[in-house]
């Protein structure tokens, strides 16, 4: 099992911001961590004293992130990826702080190319789904638009 630790050396998110506490499994297709931050009353994502439903897509695209230097860790460096949209979103709960213990993150890769990549994801508590959807992603942004520039 990969640590917070190695998670935060490996993915752009620092600080309070790196959500994810652990790696469970990953595949070359899928990835599966454990967050306790929700539960933190300092965590960077909440307002006004509560952790919204809609705070899981952050959790869900760090585990696609992790996902991406564990793939690159057998290929060389990880690209930068952009979360660029997100179909089919279903908040089950109104918000994420009142549930005690840890949350499961699950996401699979379903399409990717050499820019993009197709997630679905979901973020569960106890066997119990709170938010699902999916995330399509485009790596190197800042590269290809410099490239397609006049």
């Amino acid at each position: 099992m990969l640590d917070h630790r190695w998670i935060a050396e490996h993915i752009p998110h620092q600080g309070s911001m790196c959500l994810l506490e652990s790696v469970v499994d990953w595949s070359a297709t899928t990835i599966s961590c454990r967050a306790t931050s929700h539960t933190d009353p300092a965590n960077p994502l909440r307002a006004e004293g509560r952790l919204g439903a809609a705070s899981a897509i952050e959790y869900a695209a760090q585990a696609m992130a992790v996902h991406g230097a564990l793939l690159a860790e057998t290929g060389g460096r990880p690209r930068h990826g952009y979360l660029t949209s997100l179909r089919g979103v279903t908040l089950h709960v109104a918000r994420l702080d009142d549930l005690p213990g840890e949350l499961s993150v699950q996401a699979e890769c379903l399409s990717s190319d050499s820019h993009n990549l197709l997630y679905r994801f979901s973020v569960s508590h106890a066997g119990r789904c709170l938010v699902d959807g999916r995330a399509a992603v485009v790596l190197d942004a800042a590269k290809i638009a410099a490239v397609r520039r006049p």
